[in-house]
């Protein structure tokens, strides 16, 4: 059969056959593969023809009829045919797979090109070169590593060498790991933005060097809130930083608040209450029955069918503190006053617009006379009439009112002398002159009747002059305050910033000696932000470096606009306990090496945190100041150094 197929080959198509030149086609290499020999099968089946026709010429011949073999014949034949038929059907199929693999190719290439626009000649250069290149080795076949030269078996996620070859399965694992890591060390590093950074530092959460792993666990609970089914047993001071975070993080939620309500809990503060619902202040009572301070921020969904639950259920509420619950109708608040009567000590009402008006004051002072703290601000129904009824509060220890509305000078000063007597903290904020003609009356009564106060707050006051503050502070027969905040105290006319020729209106110079010549020993907050008044001259004096105030921890100076770098020195030289100061609009501090364990907020240019010794440097720089005094030169930016 052999000779015959050649001689045929030879004769028909031998020649033309074996000019043919060029790259297999899939469907041989399929054939190939699989043994299959498409002209063996095509000889085979002619062979059969003509055997057929030579028997029925010799049958004629003889005379004799058709014989058997030829309806074997015609059924070989027939399956010979669809035997055919079968292998163009799967020749078909392959060409259409293998020209879906090559469009998926091209479109992969497409794609390269659009992403590497600038090298059009080369990815030319490529897709011809791609053209000629070898094809890799089918899975299943026997390579050897290009590494280790190791022989294993191709699979399809064997890897591509660095010359072009395979690679066995570990030598492909261990390159992977290698790109890997080069990978992670070429992306860059992305830093906490600034925003976030000063975010942090005026929350007070900035802190130098490894974070405590309290602070990381806390972390790590807020990241993964939904996950948390309890808490656990946790101290009460844990529970609120915690719940701090979940606030700041806006994670507070119905689902997370129930991690905050154990039924042995004495006190629940939910900072961020926004995303609560009305039934969800319920469960807060119905959990923890035995609640005694209640502190809720933002409670906007916050209604009189909860304040009738807390009444139902709250028996043993102290101190309650709602800060937005503007859904709570007036007669619900004075029911609440009237329900829990003696036994409340401590309210705190803010941000309240539709209700809460002097009435409801009226039986806040009615019905619960042994009130000592009492915090109301922005609360726009309130007027004159609140303020001669918290005067007849007799247990007040600690009073913080913040009003809209104007009240006059003569209310103020009878709240004072009512219950100033055993006030140790009083705050009186945004409490404007409707006349407009400086009075420190005010100033007067407080040092005549206040003999017990650690914390002072009097800001945003138009009425009082420097005069006053000086008379207030001066032998006063107080304790030196812990906190004082004397803010925005200025004249308002914007027409003439400066004030009055005569007198300055708010905290100057002369006030400023006086309040830290009284407090000066035992101040641990002071916020004179605003008090544009106060002289650079008399900054130095105070801020020295001699003189020592060893207990202040934080000042803000911000829109003083002469303190400036020197100043910003002698606060770090005299304040051995700083811990942040708050410059902004102080556009004069400039160049400030910040000492170790400090926190420099609003100056623009300043190098935080940076650590550096100080006897050697402080050393040269009196040395400067001694040499510049005998040239007759001012006092220059001294930039401050401190161990």
């Amino acid at each position: 059969m052999s000779a015959r197929r050649g001689g045929r080959g030879g004769g028909r198509g031998g020649g033309r056959a074996a000019g043919i030149r060029g790259p297999h086609s899939a469907l041989t290499d399929f054939l190939a593969a699989n043994n299959i020999s498409a002209q063996e099968i095509r000889d085979s089946y002619l062979n059969r023809v003509q055997q057929a026709e030579r028997e029925a010429a010799e049958a004629a011949a003889n005379g004799e009829g058709p014989s058997n073999n030829g309806e074997e014949d015609v059924q070989a034949e027939s399956s010979a045919m669809a035997a055919e038929r079968s292998k163009k059907k799967r020749k078909r199929d392959q060409d259409e797979a293998i020209a879906k693999i090559k469009k998926g190719k091209e479109a992969k290439r497409k794609a390269s090109k659009h992403k590497n626009k600038g090298s059009d000649d080369g990815s030319d250069f490529d897709d011809l070169m791609d053209m000629h290149k070898k094809p890799p080795p089918l899975p299943g076949q026997l390579k050897h590593c290009e590494l280790c030269d190791k022989r294993f078996t191709v699979t399809p996620y064997s890897k591509a060498g660095p010359n072009g070859g395979l690679l066995c399965t570990p030598c492909g694992k261990e390159m992977a790991k290698e790109a890997k890591a080069q990978e992670k060390a070429k992306k860059p590093v992305v830093r906490k933005g600034r925003r976030k950074l000063e975010s942090n530092r005026l929350d007070g959460m900035t802190v130098r060097g490894p974070k405590t792993l309290q602070q990381l666990c806390i972390e790590m609970l807020a990241k993964h809130s939904e996950d948390i089914d309890e808490l656990g047993e946790m101290p009460e001071g844990i529970m609120n930083r915690i719940s701090e975070i979940f606030s700041k993080k806006r994670a507070m939620n119905p689902t997370t608040m129930k991690l905050f309500l154990q039924p042995d809990l004495n006190s629940v503060a939910i900072h961020e209450a926004a995303y609560l619902e009305t039934e969800d202040y319920d469960q807060i009572f119905a959990v923890c029955p035995s609640v005694k301070k209640i502190s809720l921020r933002n409670c906007c969904q916050f209604k009189d069918g909860n304040i009738d639950y807390m009444i139902e259920k709250g028996k043993h509420l102290e101190d309650i503190q709602l800060l937005g619950a503007n859904l709570v109708s007036n007669d619900k608040w004075t029911e609440l006053f009237i329900a829990r009567g003696p036994d409340l000590k401590s309210l705190k009402v803010e941000w309240l617009d539709a209700a809460f008006d002097d009435e409801v004051v009226e039986a806040l002072s009615t019905f619960c006379p042994n009130l000592e703290r009492l915090k109301i601000e922005r609360c726009k129904r309130l007027g004159e009439d609140s303020i001669d009824a918290i005067a007849r509060m007799e247990h007040l220890q600690h009073l913080t009112l913040r009003f809209y509305s104007e009240i006059s000078h003569e209310k103020l000063i009878n709240l004072i002398t009512s219950v100033g007597a055993k006030l140790r903290t009083l705050c009186l904020e945004h409490f404007l002159n409707a006349s407009g003609d400086p009075t420190d009356d005010v100033l007067q009564t407080i040092h005549n009747t206040c003999h017990k106060i650690q914390k002072f707050r009097f800001t945003e006051n138009n009425e009082c002059s420097d005069t006053g503050y000086v008379n207030l502070f001066s032998n006063w027969d107080n304790p030196p305050l812990h906190y004082a905040d004397i803010n925005s105290t200025r004249d308002m006319d914007n027409a003439n910033p400066d004030g009055p020729e005569d007198e300055p209106i708010g905290l100057a110079s002369n006030g400023f000696h006086a309040l830290m010549t009284h407090s000066g020993s035992r101040l641990e907050f002071l916020d004179i932000s605003s008090c544009r008044h106060i002289s650079h001259e008399s900054f130095v004096e105070i801020f020295d470096g001699s003189k020592q105030y060893p207990y202040l921890a934080e000042i803000n100076l911000s829109f003083c606009p002469v303190v400036d770098t020197q100043i910003i020195a002698g606060i770090f030289r005299s304040c051995p306990q700083i811990k942040k100061v708050v410059t902004f609009g102080c556009f004069q501090v400039e160049d400030v090496v910040v000492p170790r364990g400090i926190v420099l907020i609003g100056a623009p240019k300043a190098q935080d945190q940076i650590e550096q010794f100080g006897e050697v440097v402080l050393d040269f720089q009196r040395d400067v100041e001694r040499e510049r005094g005998e040239r007759g030169v001012g006092m220059g930016r001294i930039v401050p150094v401190m161990g």
